[in-house]
C-alpha cells in the first residue's frame, strides 16, 4: 500500500513525468494496432502501479472541472462531461481486471490487494462529492422540462440513482462512514476471491496406476493427462477442482473413495480452517453491508440490493424461489430413490452420498435415456462449438468472425476474431479464452476491454469471453460436454450483448442492465445450441466427421430434462442462502456462517445427498464482489424471460425467422440500458412472461414433455 500511495503522491505532484509515453508503459499509451487492442505483448506487472496513478489522479482532475463548473448545469456540461472523464483509469482497470482474471500472479495479486480499497475512495470521493450531486439533482428535478432524447433522459436517471445509491444524500458523517465501509469490503471481497483462488491452485489429485483411473474414458483420461504434463508430472494424471475437471472425474471414476476425496476438496474451498479460510470475512462482510443498507434507508442489503432490478423486492423474489424449489424437490426426491436403487441392484449397501450423485445419474441417464457423456462427447469439439455459436450469430443477426492472428492476446491459447455486421461494416474484436490453467480463476465468465458508445467517436467494443475447459493433449481436439457447450453459447450471448449494443453512452451500453435483465441474452442463446437444425450440422464426431446419428440426437434433446431436479435444488438452494443471508439486519460481526448454512438448509428440506452448487465459503458471485450480492437468483429470474423469449421463435415455426430475430436485436442485444427492462421485454413480445415456461423447460411442471 505504502508503494502504491508514494505512487500517487507523485501523480499529484509531477504529473508530467507521468504524461503517456513518457516512459514507454504501454498502459499509458493510447492502444494502437487496427483495432486499438492493449499491446499485451508489452504489458508487466510493474506497468500497473504508475498507470492507476496518473488514471485516479486524470480522472479526479477531469470531475474537479467538471463540479467546479462556474456554469449553470447542463447535460451537456454535467452528465455528458461525466459519461466521457475518466477514460484512461477504464483502459488500465480493464486490462488488469482481465489479467488478474485470467493470466495472474504473485505481483498482481499484489496489486490486487492494493487497488481495491483505493478504487473505493477513488470513486466515494466522486459519488459523495456535494457540488457534483447539486448539479445533477438540478438536472434531474428539471427533467421534464429539458429537451433530453429517451435515451438522454434514461443516462440522467441513472445518473441520479447511482449517486443518491452511493451515499451523495448523506449528511457529511454519514458519508464518512459509508466510505469507510466502502473500501473495507473491497479489501474483504478482494481477499474472499484471491483465497478461493489459492485452495483451488493449491489442491491437485494425483492418479497413479490404473486402478486410479479405473472407469474414466478416453477423453477424461487424456484431459488429466494433460493437466499432469501442465503441472510437470508427465506420465501421470491430475485431477484439479476446476468444474470441468472434478464433474467428469465424479461422473465416471468407478473409484468411490476417489471420488469422496475430491468431491470433499471441491466443496470446502475457503472452509478450510486454515489461512485462505472464508468464514470470519463473509461474517464481516453481511455485517458491513447490512450497515451500509441501514445508513442509506434499508431495512437490509437484500432490501436496498433489489430496489433497483426487475424484481424490486425480497418478497416477489423469494415468491419465485419458492414455487420452483417446491416440484424440483419432489423430483429430487424421487430421483434419489431411483439412484438408490442403482446402488443396490449392484449389490452395494452403502447409502448414496453428494460425491455418488453424478455418478450414479450417469448410468440412470443411460438406463432412461439411452444416452450417456461418453457417446455424447467425441461429437462435441470446441472448435465446432465455436463455429456452432458463430453460426446462429450469423443466421439471427447477420454477424460475420474472421480469426485474426494479428491481434495481441495476454496468452498463447487465447484466440481473436474480428466481428462485422450484414453489410461488412467492422462491429468488434470477440477473443476467445477458453482453456483452464493454474494462472486462471476458476468459473466462466464475459468481460470487456473496451464498451461500445458513440459519445467519443464510433468506438467498436472489444468483448471477451472466459472459460475453464480440460485441454486435450498435443495433436488432439478439445472435447465438450453437453453442459460445457451450453456454457459456451451462454457467454457468447453475454458477447453478442456487448457487440450488438447500439448505443450513444457508455452508462449503458452493452452489459450495463439491471442484474435481473443482464442473464435473458445469454441464457436465451443457450436454447439454440439445444436445437436439431444446429446439432445435426456441427456436432460430428471428432475422428471421423461424421454427424451424430438422428436416433442418438433424438435421444440428447430428449434428455434435456433429466437430473433438471438436481441442477435446480443445487441452484435454488445457492439463492435462497443468498437472500436470507442479506435480509439479515444484525451488523455485529459474530456471524456463523456455517451454523446459518446448516439452519437454512434444514428449513428448506435440502436433501442430504446434494450440496449447493456454491457454498458460501466460496460463493464468488456474491462475496468477490456486489455483482450477484442478494441477486444470484437472477439467473432463474431471466430463466422466466428467455424461456418465453425463444417461444416467439417457436410459434414462428422458424428458429431464425427474421421478423422475430429484428425485434430480438432491437429491443434485447442491441438496446444496453436504454429504457427499463419490462419496456424492452413488452416491445420485443408484447406481453410480460409468466413463470410456466420456466417450469415446463425445466421438467417441473405437469404438463412438461
Amino acid at each position: 500500500m505504502q508503494a502504491f500511495s508514494s505512487h500517487m503522491s507523485r501523480m499529484n505532484q509531477q504529473t508530467q513525468v507521468l504524461a503517456p509515453g513518457a516512459d514507454h508503459n504501454p498502459l499509458l499509451e493510447e492502444w494502437g494496432d487496427p483495432f486499438g487492442v492493449p499491446a499485451f505483448d508489452r504489458i508487466e506487472p510493474d506497468h500497473f502501479r504508475p498507470a492507476f496513478a496518473h488514471a485516479f489522479a486524470s480522472h479526479a482532475s477531469e470531475v474537479a472541472g467538471i463540479s467546479g463548473d462556474a456554469a449553470a448545469p447542463t447535460f451537456e456540461n454535467t452528465i455528458a462531461a461525466l459519461e466521457a472523464s475518466g477514460q484512461a483509469l477504464s483502459r488500465t482497470l480493464n486490462v488488469f481486471i482481465l489479467l488478474a482474471g485470467t493470466h495472474s500472479n504473485d505481483d498482481l495479486l499484489a496489486i490486487e490487494r492494493e487497488v481495491a480499497p483505493l478504487r473505493a475512495k477513488h470513486w466515494d470521493g466522486i459519488l459523495m462529492d456535494a457540488a457534483l450531486f447539486g448539479r445533477i439533482d438540478s438536472l434531474y428535478r428539471a427533467r421534464d422540462r429539458l429537451a433530453l432524447s429517451s435515451e438522454q433522459r434514461r443516462v440522467l436517471e441513472r445518473y441520479y440513482l447511482k449517486f443518491v445509491r452511493a451515499g451523495a444524500a448523506l449528511d457529511a458523517g454519514a458519508k464518512a462512514r459509508l466510505a469507510d465501509i466502502n473500501a473495507r469490503l473491497a479489501t474483504l471481497g478482494t481477499t474472499f476471491s484471491q483465497n478461493v483462488l489459492a485452495d483451488e491452485q493449491g489442491y491437485t489429485l494425483v492418479l497413479d496406476g490404473e486402478d486410479d483411473l479405473a472407469g474414466l474414458p478416453d477423453f477424461v483420461c487424456a484431459a488429466a493427462r494433460a493437466a499432469a504434463e501442465q503441472r510437470g508430472l508427465a506420465g501421470k494424471h491430475v485431477i484439479t477442482i476446476s468444474r470441468s475437471s472434478v464433474e467428469p472425474f465424479l461422473q465416471f471414476s468407478a473409484r468411490r473413495d476417489l471420488r469422496e476425496k475430491v468431491f470433499r476438496a471441491w466443496i470446502a474451498r475457503g472452509d478450510g480452517g486454515g489461512p485462505t479460510d472464508n468464514k470470519a470475512i463473509i461474517a464481516e462482510m453481511v455485517a458491513l453491508r447490512a450497515e451500509r443498507a441501514r445508513l442509506l434507508g434499508y431495512a437490509s442489503f437484500a432490501h436496498y440490493r433489489l430496489d433497483d432490478t426487475m424484481a424490486k423486492t425480497p418478497d416477489a423474489v423469494r415468491a419465485l424461489l419458492d414455487r420452483v424449489w417446491a416440484p424440483a424437490r419432489r423430483r429430487v426426491l424421487a430421483d434419489r430413490d431411483a439412484l438408490q436403487a442403482l446402488v443396490q441392484a449392484e449389490g452395494k449397501n452403502f447409502a448414496l452420498a453428494p460425491w455418488d450423485w453424478r455418478h450414479y445419474a450417469e448410468k440412470l441417464r443411460k438406463a432412461r435415456c439411452d444416452i450417456d457423456e461418453a457417446t455424447i462427447k467425441p461429437y462435441l469439439q470446441l472448435d465446432r462449438i465455436i463455429e456452432a455459436a458463430f453460426y446462429t450469430a450469423s443466421r439471427l443477426f447477420g454477424l460475420t468472425f474472421e480469426g485474426r492472428n494479428d491481434v495481441p492476446v495476454w496468452h498463447e491459447d487465447v484466440r481473436a476474431w474480428e466481428v462485422r455486421d450484414g453489410a461488412g461494416r467492422h462491429r468488434g474484436i470477440f477473443f476467445g479464452d477458453y482453456f483452464a490453467r493454474a494462472s486462471k480463476r476458476s468459473g466462466a465468465w464475459m468481460t470487456t476491454l473496451r464498451d461500445q458508445e458513440r459519445l467519443s467517436g464510433d468506438v467498436h467494443p472489444l468483448v471477451v469471453n472466459v472459460m475453464n475447459f480440460s485441454k486435450a493433449g498435443d495433436g488432439e481436439p478439445t472435447l465438450l460436454s453437453f453442459d460445457d457447450a451450453k456454457t459456451l453459447f451462454h457467454e457468447f450471448g453475454h458477447a453478442l450483448h456487448a457487440l450488438l449494443s447500439d448505443v450513444t453512452y457508455p452508462m449503458i451500453s452493452g452489459t450495463s442492465v439491471l442484474q435481473d435483465w443482464s442473464e435473458l441474452p445469454s441464457q436465451l442463446y443457450e436454447h439454440w445450441l439445444e436445437r436439431p437444425e444446429i446439432l445435426r450440422r456441427f456436432a460430428r464426431h471428432y475422428r471421423t466427421g461424421e454427424a451424430m446419428p438422428e436416433d442418438q440426437l433424438r435421444r440428447l434433446v430428449a434428455a434435456r430434462t433429466f437430473n433438471q431436479g438436481q441442477a435446480t435444488v443445487e441452484y435454488v438452494a445457492s439463492a435462497l442462502i443468498d437472500l436470507d443471508i442479506h435480509l439479515r439486519p444484525e451488523t455485529d460481526q459474530a456471524f456463523d456462517i456455517g451454523g446459518f448454512e446448516q439452519a437454512t438448509l434444514a428449513r428448506i428440506g435440502m436433501p442430504d445427498e446434494i450440496v449447493m452448487r456454491h457454498r458460501p465459503a466460496h460463493f464468488q458471485h456474491i462475496f468477490a464482489g456486489n455483482s450477484y450480492a442478494a441477486a444470484y437468483y437472477s439467473y432463474l429470474w431471466s430463466e422466466v424471460l428467455d424461456s418465453d423469449a425463444f417461444a416467439a421463435f417457436e410459434e414462428t415455426g422458424d428458429i431464425f425467422d427474421s421478423g422475430t430475430a429484428k425485434k430480438l436485436h432491437d429491443h434485447v442485444y442491441a438496446a444496453g440500458g436504454s429504457c427499463d427492462p419490462a419496456e424492452l421485454y413488452t416491445a420485443f413480445r408484447g406481453r410480460l412472461p409468466t413463470a410456466d415456461g420456466l417450469l415446463k423447460r425445466r421438467g417441473l411442471s405437469k404438463d412438461a414433455a
